[in-house]
Formats: C-alpha cells, structure tokens, sequence
C-alpha cells in the first residue's frame, strides 16, 4: 500500500489541482482515492472536473473559495450591495 503522503501526490497530479485545491479536498474531508474515483470519464460527460467539484463543494460548505496567494478573498457579484 502506498504511503498517505504519495497518495496525495498521485491524486494531485491525475486531478491536476494545486497545493489550494489539495487543502481545500482535506478540509471537506476528502480522500485521496475519492478524488480519483470521480475523474470524469468520456461516458460521464455530466461530471464537473475534479477541480471544479471542489471549489463548488468548498464554496456551498464555507461561502467562499480560498485563493492561491493567501489574500483576501473577493466578494461574488451576487454578494455586492449595489
């Protein structure tokens, strides 16, 4: 069995997401192997990309997406007052 830490790394790599996406998956409490297992295939054109799930599963959970540069993170257009 593979170490965690490689597990990781495999999953980073085939979803092709960054340290920010990677850290947002363990924060919802995601797995590596869950990652993998929903890489949409040709005959599952109805799946988002790995990427895209989690940013969309992170936002509805916390109400916002954490950027990659660690700043503040900026309002949707649905959130401005005006």
């Amino acid at each position: 069995m593979a170490a965690p830490r490689n597990s990781w790394a495999e999953a980073k790599k085939k979803c092709r997401l960054n340290q920010a996406d990677i850290q947002m998956a363990k924060e919802l409490g995601m797995s590596p192997k869950s990652l993998l297992k929903n890489i949409p295939s040709r005959q599952e054109p109805w799946k988002l990309p790995v990427k895209q799930w989690i940013h969309e599963l992170y936002e509805d959970k916390f109400g916002f997406v954490k950027q990659m540069n660690g700043g503040k993170q900026q309002p949707k257009e649905d959130d401005l007052p005006f």
